[in-house]
């Protein structure tokens, strides 16, 4: 008898497996697209792979990169042009931080019963941002220490350098903070 409960307990649990995996196979039109986008995909990579590089020039100048900022103490020169063409600088404590730019996740993935949505986490400052302001920049200033914050858009650019420029629209920009090139000249 205890053969026959078994068995019977057995195949339940395999058919209820198999229903169950029956249900979850999606005939809809979106799933077929879906296929069909991948077994293109899949027929244009085996026809035609990606190559391989010997040498990656994106890689070594990501490298250059983080040895000119990865070091602390490191000015940043901050040239701004106006909508005139006109220059003025900022000598900064390291490079200048876009405001949405976290040190911590900004939303986290969350399951339910009706599927997966991103849920919003608060910012440092126990806020909510919704990832704008990403053309406002700020830092601090290389002597004093002063907070410096700036816009860039329309009409409006800014170039970043890790040394003044010595360029004729560079040289005779205009500080537009507390430090001069002169200031921290020694410290370059």
């Amino acid at each position: 008898m205890r053969t026959i409960t078994r068995v019977s307990v057995a195949s339940a649990a395999a058919l209820t497996l198999l229903l169950t995996l029956a249900a979850c196979q999606d005939d809809s039109s979106q799933s077929k697209e879906t296929k069909a986008k991948q077994k293109s995909y899949d027929q244009l990579v085996a026809k035609q792979p990606a190559g391989r590089m010997e040498y990656s020039p994106t890689r070594e100048a990501i490298n250059q990169w983080v040895r000119t900022w990865g070091k602390k103490g490191k000015l940043s020169y901050v040239y701004i042009q106006n909508a005139k063409g006109e220059y003025g600088y900022f000598v900064m404590k390291g490079m200048p931080v876009a405001r949405c730019q976290m040190l911590t996740p900004t939303e986290k993935v969350d399951s339910d019963t009706n599927g997966k949505v991103a849920v919003p986490l608060p910012g440092m400052d126990g806020t909510y941002s919704a990832g704008s302001m990403c053309d406002t920049y700020y830092g601090f200033d290389a002597t004093t220490g002063a907070f410096m914050e700036f816009t860039v858009g329309t009409n409006q650019s800014f170039f970043l350098f890790d040394r003044p420029m010595s360029m004729p629209e560079y040289a005779s920009a205009r500080q537009l903070g507390p430090t001069s090139v002169e200031d921290v000249g020694s410290r370059r």
